[in-house]
C-alpha cells in the first residue's frame, strides 16, 4: 500500500522544507508501528528543486483478521473458504481506510497544520503532487474526478485492466490516481483522510459515534459545501444512517453559519475595485476584532463579557491571549450557541483552557445577576438587530445591573454605505438590522447614556476613516468614573429608575 507526496521549490523557499511540514526528516528512513502491519516513511528524492516523501503501509494479514479488523466473515461448514477469505484480500495492496488511518497516526501534527519550524509555509499553498499507484474505487474514475476535483485538484486518473493480457476482460475496480494542485499541505492531507476510505466505500474497523467528530474535524472548511457531501458522509460512516443525519445535520448548520458570515461580510469586506493594490483587504470583520481586543488590554481588562457572542469568532480570538483570564459569551440564540462550542472546540479543550470560558443563553431585556463584576463587556454589531424602543431594557441590563468598568459597543457607521456600489441606496447591510445610525445619531445616544450611568465615553473608528463620511464601523468605549451617577437619576422617570426598569423589562417580556 503506498502514497507519494511531492512538491517542488526554490534554493530561497527549498522543496525540503516539506521533511519540516511532515516532521520527518528527509535523510531517514522511519518505521512506526500498527495494529496491523509497519508504517514506512521515506524520501526517494529531496533537493531544494523537488522533494518527495512516501509512505509505504507493510499490512501484515495475519494481524489484522486477530485484531479483529480484517474483513473476511467466520462459517462453519464450507468455513475453508470462508476462513481463507480473511488473509486473502487486497489489503495489504490497495489504498483504504487502513492507509487514511496511517496518515493520521504518522503524520498527525501536518494533518492539524502545526509546524514550529516553518510556520509561516505550514499556511501557504504549495505546489502539490500526489500519487496512489492502487486505489479501490467503487464508482470508477468519474467519482474520482467528483471528490477530487471541486476541492481544487487537477485529476489524472486512469482504470487498472484486470489482465493487461486479456484487455477483453475489462477494467477492475481499482484506479491509479495522481492529484495536482496548490494547496496547503493540511488540506491535503485531509482529503486524503476521508476520501480515500470513501472510495474504497468499507472500513476496515468499526465505525462507532466519535467518527462523526473525526468526520467533522477533518472536513472543516470544505465538506458543508462539497457537492458529493451526502455520498461522502455516508460512506465515510459506513452507511450508519443514524450517524449520517447526525453527521448532515452538523454540517447544515455550519454552512447556514457561513452563510450569515457571508451576507455580513460580502459587505463589510467590500474595497473600492480603483483600490491600486493587489494585496488581499484585511476583512473588517477581522479589525473590528483587533480594535476591539486592543481597546480591552489598553483598559486592563481580565474578565471580559461578550453580549450577543454569536458564533464565538470574537471568544475564540479572546481565547489566543492569556491576559484575558475569564471570558464568557452571552447570546439569545441556542443554535448560535451550539456553533459557537463546535468552534472553540469545547468537548476536546484542554481542562485549564476550559476554565477560561464560559458559553451561557440570555437575554440583554432583562437583567442578569450572572454579569456582574466583571472588568468588561463587549456588544459588537449588536444594538442595531434591537428594535429601538427596546433599547432601554438593554442600557439597564448592562450599564445601570451589569455595571463592568469597561463596555465597548460598536456599530454600522450609516454614512459609510455609499462608499459601497454593491448596497443599493436606501438598504441595510444586513436584512436583520432595526436601524443604522450616522456619527451624530451614535455620539448622541452613547453620551446619554453615559451621563444617566456614570460612564465616561471615547469614540474610536474601526475600518478606513473616510474624510467625509467617516469609517465602516464606529466604536465608543464607556469607561466606568469614580463619581456616582448624576444625583437623584436612581428615583427620576429615567432608564436607570426602577420603574422604568420594570417597565423596560415588561415591554421586552411582552414583545
Amino acid at each position: 500500500m503506498f502514497l507519494t507526496i511531492s512538491t517542488t521549490g526554490t534554493p530561497e523557499r527549498p522543496a525540503t522544507d516539506l521533511g519540516f511540514l511532515l516532521h520527518k526528516h528527509p535523510e531517514n528512513a522511519q518505521a512506526f508501528s500498527t495494529s496491523y502491519g509497519t508504517a514506512h516513511v521515506l524520501y526517494p528524492e529531496a533537493s531544494a528543486e523537488r522533494c518527495t516523501a512516501a509512505l509505504l503501509l507493510e499490512v501484515d494479514p495475519v494481524a489484522l483478521v486477530r485484531s479483529g479488523k480484517g474483513k473476511g466473515g467466520k462459517g462453519r461448514g464450507g468455513a475453508a473458504d470462508a476462513s481463507l477469505a480473511q488473509y486473502v484480500n487486497d489489503r495489504p495492496y490497495a489504498a483504504s481506510s487502513l492507509l487514511a488511518v496511517a496518515l493520521s497516526a504518522v503524520f498527525s501534527s501536518a494533518l492539524r497544520g502545526v509546524c514550529a519550524a516553518r510556520p509561516e509555509r505550514a499556511e501557504e499553498a504549495l505546489p502539490l503532487r500526489v500519487e496512489v499507484p492502487a486505489l479501490p474505487a467503487r464508482g470508477g474514475p468519474d467519482l474520482v474526478r467528483k471528490l477530487f476535483e471541486p476541492l481544487g485538484w487537477a485529476v489524472t486518473v486512469a482504470a487498472v485492466p484486470l489482465d493487461e493480457k486479456f484487455p477483453e476482460w475489462g477494467e477492475s475496480r481499482y484506479v491509479r490516481l495522481v492529484l495536482e494542485g496548490e494547496l496547503r499541505l493540511a488540506h491535503a492531507l485531509r482529503h486524503l483522510y476521508v476520501l480515500l476510505p470513501v472510495l474504497d466505500d468499507a472500513k476496515h474497523y468499526w465505525v462507532s459515534a466519535d467518527e462523526v467528530d473525526k468526520l467533522l474535524r477533518a472536513g472543516d472548511g470544505w465538506l458543508a459545501g462539497h457537492p458529493e457531501q451526502k455520498l461522502i458522509t455516508s460512506r465515510y460512516l459506513a452507511r450508519r444512517w443514524a450517524l449520517t443525519r447526525e453527521a448532515l445535520g452538523r454540517l447544515e448548520l455550519a454552512r447556514l453559519a457561513d452563510a450569515d458570515d457571508t451576507e455580513v461580510e460580502a459587505i463589510d469586506n467590500a474595497v473600492d475595485e480603483t483600490a491600486d493594490t493587489e494585496e488581499r483587504p484585511v476583512p473588517l470583520a477581522v479589525r473590528r476584532r483587533e480594535a476591539i481586543i486592543g481597546a480591552l488590554r489598553e483598559a486592563g481588562a481580565a474578565r471580559v463579557l461578550d453580549l450577543g457572542c454569536g458564533q464565538g469568532q470574537l471568544v475564540q480570538e479572546l481565547l489566543k491571549d492569556p491576559r484575558f483570564t475569564e471570558i464568557v459569551g452571552m447570546d439569545v440564540s441556542v443554535r448560535a450557541l451550539t456553533i459557537a462550542a463546535r468552534r472553540l472546540k469545547l468537548d476536546r479543550m484542554g481542562e485549564r483552557q476550559a476554565a477560561r470560558v464560559q458559553l451561557r443563553q440570555g437575554s440583554l431585556a432583562y437583567t442578569d445577576k450572572r454579569l456582574k463584576g466583571y472588568d468588561a463587556a463587549v456588544l459588537s454589531e449588536v444594538v442595531e438587530h434591537l428594535d429601538l424602543p427596546r433599547l432601554p431594557a438593554l442600557e439597564y441590563a448592562v450599564f445601570g445591573s451589569a455595571r463592568p468598568r469597561t463596555v465597548l459597543v460598536t456599530t454600522p457607521n450609516v454614512e459609510y454605505n455609499v462608499r459601497w456600489e454593491s448596497l443599493p441606496a436606501g438598504h441595510a447591510r444586513h436584512g436583520d438590522h432595526r436601524f443604522e445610525w450616522t456619527r451624530a445619531e451614535f455620539r448622541e445616544w452613547a453620551g446619554r447614556v453615559a451621563g444617566r450611568h456614570g460612564y465616561e465615553v471615547a469614540y474610536l473608528p474601526v475600518g478606513p476613516d473616510d474624510p467625509e463620511v467617516g469609517p465602516p464601523t464606529q466604536m465608543a468605549v464607556f469607561s466606568l468614573t469614580d463619581t456616582p451617577a448624576p444625583s437623584g437619576t436612581a428615583n427620576r422617570t429615567d432608564v436607570n429608575s426602577r420603574e422604568e426598569k420594570h417597565r423596560a423589562e415588561k415591554e421586552a417580556k411582552d414583545g
